[in-house]
């Protein structure tokens, strides 16, 4: 930055060139890193340069005009920060864009200056592609990526051991597992952490990035599952018929892991390990859906035999969509430059058009975080620009700053911001003047002192405080408008006086468009995600019903699965605004994060559902009583999580989880037991297995709602259900057992 300014101000002699390379190299390579390669960083870069020349020359053409200028910073403040939701590149160049717009719409000039502005922009523009190559040129971790992978050798860590403890067994086995249980657990953690550790959404446009960002929840829901399939009796031979499964499984993960690390690695292994995973699933569903239940049907008997079938499958399942996303990710990143340039989508991923289409459709919802942020923050830094205007301040470009500096998510955390940043402001300003008062305006002093507090300026907001920012910024500035025309100190007096301005604009802003704050908005996108996801699942057991009755009208619920993943998108929006919010927590964070967590586990079991039933191919339809009796289950869950998000919305208590309905869950079992007969081989008991499984995961998501604490939005419900509540089926298998006898 000192650099391309010297350029500017010695060299060519130009103030508006000397200005726009300063704050453009500001713009440019202290606001915004992109990850990837040098090749990937460079051409990002590149896009941000062009972009930027873009907005400054439509903001030096609306400057001359009020009310046009007015205008286009609403509609250019408002796409811009809208469109970060699209990628994370674009969500991490927010404020490089809006600087670059923000700098010529508020100094009036003629468009005969737009060479000049747009010379000092290059200048900035082709230093920062310079220092990317020349200064850390080695690749950014994508630490997303690395948490992923780490998750995944941890996991299959956990199989193996599992697997060891039950065919060896032994006191050295079990202290093996728990240890790598312990490891697996903390890895989960480390990667929920690493995920919600921006705010904005991890994932850019390109493909393997929206692959990665996709393996988070499923190996967030895997890691639940695995801790369910713990075996607790070794000498069960059930145990042992899953073993196969688990071992091709974690091969997969570690597989998926290689290929993560080292996207350029043959993906042969990988597939293979996929190829062995179908076999030993399809080994495992025959044994529980067939041989065993052949020696004892009905009752207990029926529900213990199928357990291990559909613990595996539940595994499979989740595994299987891992190694796709892994696979797709892997392909993206082998690609080559011209068809990474034409845009070639590998096969499993939705296409770019498909993508932008999807999320941002999602937040064109009344109740989105981030449609709120852009409306408050387009809005805001017009009312800036129309009071800097009207007022007729000497330097309206630090009103429109103190404005995008403060705005917050509500009223309360944007004056916290304000105090703050006043008094750094004026601490830098004494600052300012006593280098003044010892140097006085020895240019040569001050040239000396600038690199120093560039680099301060850069480095205090994140590693001191935002008030320390404030500071190191208002001394830069008096250093460099004293390079230009000096002023002393009074040049820091009049910072003080446009910040003070633009902190008033943010605060009414801030009250007017979005007073509730990120504690309400979560608790609304809760509500929402949670409601679309019951009518999700609801949808997959219809189809689930119609498939196991050889119904040609059993669709696929895709309309329904694209709401619910909309909400989800916003819900996970609020959430990082809810983390990123200054103000204080009213809760604790475990419990807000399980009620997040307990949308994406509704939204999975829900595809594993649909995933279920998808290749039902049985010549022989289910038992009559089937449909209505699995209705009715299905009903009564989705019903509860219809509630659950009515409670959250109005900002009541929860309902009590349900209790199981032995009664009725006997009846879908002893239906289902009916269609299990040895040695039918018509496929009639695959469907009948496919119904219990259908009940399995109905019961998943009821022992989930347990789990699910609004304590962070309403007192707790007097009572609350243990986590570790018996297994539905088996209790209703055993009372209708014992109603036969």
């Amino acid at each position: 930055m000192p650099a391309m300014f010297a350029v500017g101000d010695k060299v060519i002699g130009n103030p508006s060139v000397a200005t726009f390379a300063a704050f453009g190299s500001f713009a440019l390579l202290l606001l915004v890193e992109f990850s990837g390669t040098v090749f990937d960083r460079l051409r990002s870069q590149a896009a941000l340069v062009a972009a930027g020349a873009a907005l400054v020359c439509l903001g030096t053409l609306c400057s001359r005009t009020t009310w046009l200028a007015v205008l286009s910073m609403a509609l250019v403040g408002f796409c811009v920060l809208f469109a970060g939701i699209v990628s994370s590149v674009l969500a991490a160049s927010t404020l490089s864009l809006l600087l670059a717009f923000i700098l010529p719409v508020s100094v009036r000039a003629p468009a005969s200056q737009i060479p000049d502005r747009l010379f000092g922009w290059a200048l900035a523009g082709a230093a920062s592609l310079v220092a990317i190559t020349c200064l850390w040129p080695s690749p950014t971790v994508d630490r997303l990526r690395v948490a992923a992978s780490s998750a995944c050798r941890a996991l299959a860590a956990r199989l193996h051991a599992g697997v060891a403890y039950v065919l060896e067994g032994g006191d050295a086995r079990r202290a093996e597992r728990d240890a790598a249980i312990e490891r697996a657990d903390r890895a989960s953690a480390d990667l929920g952490r690493t995920f919600f550790a921006t705010p904005y959404r991890p994932t850019g446009l390109g493909t393997a990035a929206r692959a990665v960002v996709r393996l988070v929840d499923e190996l967030s829901w895997l890691s639940a599952i695995v801790a369910r399939s713990e075996p607790h009796a070794r000498e069960l031979p059930a145990n042992r018929l899953a073993c196969p499964v688990k071992s091709a499984a974690a091969s997969i993960l570690e597989r998926g892991a290689d290929l993560l690390d080292r996207p350029d690695d043959d993906p042969d292994g990988l597939e293979a390990a996929t190829r062995e995973l179908a076999e030993a699933l399809t080994a495992a569903e025959h044994a529980t859906a067939v041989v065993l239940p052949s020696r004892s049907v009905g009752g207990t008997e029926l529900v213990s035999a199928l357990d291990p079938g559909f613990r595996a499958q539940e595994l499979g399942f989740a595994v299987t969509q891992i190694a796709a996303n892994i696979a797709a990710a892997a392909a993206a990143d082998r690609r080559r430059w011209h068809e990474r340039l034409l845009g070639r989508t590998p096969a499993g991923l939705p296409g770019l058009v498909s993508s932008v289409r999807l999320r941002a459709g999602s937040h064109l919802e009344p109740h989105s975080v981030w449609l709120h942020n852009s409306v408050r923050g387009g809005a805001g830094l017009a009312a800036a620009v129309l009071v800097a205007s009207v007022t007729g301040v000497q330097h309206s470009f630090w009103v429109i700053l103190g404005t995008l500096s403060v705005l917050r998510s509500n009223a309360l955390s944007t004056g916290q911001s304000v105090v703050r940043g006043l008094l750094g402001t004026a601490a830098g300003v004494v600052v300012g003047a006593l280098l003044l008062v010892v140097i006085g305006t020895d240019e040569t002093v001050l040239w000396a002192i600038l690199p120093l507090a560039v680099l301060v300026a850069g480095f205090a907001p994140a590693a001191v405080s935002f008030e320390a920012g404030q500071a190191a910024f208002t001394v830069t500035l008096v250093i460099l408008f004293n390079i230009i025309a000096p002023a002393g100190w009074h040049v820091g007096l009049l910072r003080i006086e446009d910040v003070a301005i633009g902190f008033a604009v943010s605060l009414l802003v801030g009250v007017l468009f979005w007073p509730r704050g990120a504690v309400n908005a979560l608790r609304q996108e809760l509500a929402e995600s949670y409601a679309e996801g019951a009518t999700y699942l609801g949808a997959a057991v219809e189809f689930a019903i119609a498939r196991a009755g050889l119904r040609a009208d059993g669709h696929e619920p895709a309309a329904e699965a694209e709401r619910a993943g909309g909400a989800a998108r916003r819900l996970d929006d609020a959430f990082r605004t809810y983390l990123a919010e200054r103000a204080a927590k009213p809760a604790p964070l475990a419990e807000v994060t399980g009620l997040v967590n307990g949308v994406a586990g509704l939204r999975l079991v829900s595809d594993a559902v649909v995933e279920l039933w998808r290749l039902e191919r049985s010549a022989v339809p289910a038992d009559e009583a089937v449909g209505p009796e699995l209705r009715a289950i299905a009903g009564e869950v989705t019903g509860w999580y219809a509630a659950l998000a009515d409670a959250l919305a109005r900002g009541t208590d929860a309902p009590a989880p349900l209790v199981p309905d032995g009664e009725a869950t006997g009846r879908l079992v002893a239906a289902a037991a009916r269609r299990i007969e040895p040695a039918r081989g018509d496929g009639a008991a695959e469907v009948g297995a496919r119904i219990v499984w259908t009940c399995d995961h109905l019961d998943a998501v009821r022992r989930l709602q347990a789990t699910l604490d609004l304590g962070a939005f309403r007192p707790r419900p007097a009572q609350v259900a243990s986590a570790e509540a018996p297994n539905v089926l088996a209790s209703a298998a055993s009372e209708t057992s014992s109603r036969s006898r």
